[in-house]
């Protein structure tokens, strides 16, 4: 009786102890995974989190950054629905995103089909256009304002040997905003066509054999078979560019810094503008708390959409 019973505790006992050894591996594989994860979780709580946090409790005081701060509460909020300058500047970010977007989404496209193409020389050409994008955005501003610069730049040149009158780049407002925009969409158009190359170069050849074979045009190949397969590029590449453009802030910070006037004044700059010129901290906070916001909802719309297309497929 005595060793049945020992044989039946030691029968009962003997399956704990592979599952104890799961549970010591499983814990030694999440260690390593936390242990790989670490260094960038601190990095990303030290420069992501906490600036986060920080501003947020920031936008509900008031405080020049010297002495203690005063609770506000929404009050900076409040002033903004009332300030004009910071719905001139979300306008004309609004406006830059509503012009800059669809030209560098339909350059990038129209790039990236012709350099995917036999072209003599595409990889000097590529290389061309990706080049703006390793130079900072401060060295490509320095390059833009020498290239607009009114009383000497180069394009009023090129308009000047040609008969054309000379124009105001940095003292009128809508020259200023055109000037800005053309040089946005030349840095970012080696992006967009990077990625348009790699949804092309996915596709497959035998599609478009077969719309050949069909008696499809060139055009008729590019509307029916090129756009619809680069739709998710094109998804991807539209949320990426909105959230950049209203986010800018280098390239118009050197160009124009905002001016003439606020003509140029983007939700970025205006908040540079208080929380560090002004030195109105607490309401340079909120406005980059708004800012925030609206990159978190085209965030969240580019991951909603992308998680329902994966479960679709």
């Amino acid at each position: 009786m005595t060793a049945l019973s020992t044989r039946d505790r030691a029968g009962a006992a003997a399956p704990t102890r592979p599952r104890a050894g799961q549970r010591a591996a499983r814990l030694r594989e999440s260690l390593v995974g936390w242990g790989f994860a670490a260094p960038n979780l601190v990095l990303m709580s030290l420069f992501l989190f906490v600036p986060i946090i920080w501003a947020t409790i920031l936008s509900f005081q008031e405080t020049k950054g010297f002495g203690d701060p005063e609770w506000v509460g929404l009050d900076n909020y409040a002033n903004l629905v009332t300030d004009p300058v910071f719905w001139q500047s979300l306008l004309n970010t609004v406006l830059f995103t509503v012009v800059t977007v669809p030209i560098e989404l339909a350059g990038g496209l129209g790039l990236a089909v012709l350099l995917n193409s036999v072209l003599p020389a595409r990889g000097l050409f590529r290389t061309a256009i990706v080049l703006p994008m390793v130079i900072s955005g401060v060295a490509s501003g320095m390059i833009a304002v020498i290239m607009f610069y009114e009383s000497n730049g180069l394009v009023n040149k090129i308009l000047q040997a040609i008969g054309l009158p000379s124009i105001g780049w940095q003292s009128e407002g809508t020259p200023a905003m055109i000037s800005v925009i053309i040089a946005a969409i030349w840095l970012r158009l080696g992006f967009n066509m990077i990625i348009y190359l790699a949804g092309l170069q996915s596709i497959s050849p035998e599609l478009y054999e077969a719309a050949r074979i069909d008696g499809a045009s060139r055009w008729q190949q590019f509307r029916s078979v090129t756009v619809p397969l680069v739709g998710p590029s094109t998804f991807f590449l539209l949320i990426m560019n909105v959230i950049a453009s209203f986010q800018v802030f280098d390239l118009i910070f050197v160009m124009t810094g905002g001016g003439p006037g606020n003509a140029t004044s983007v939700l970025v700059t205006y908040a540079y503008r208080n929380g560090f010129q002004i030195r109105e901290q607490g309401y340079g906070a909120a406005i980059g708390i708004v800012i925030l916001i609206i990159t978190l909802i085209f965030t969240y719309i580019q991951w909603k959409t992308s998680r329902t297309r994966d479960l679709a497929e």
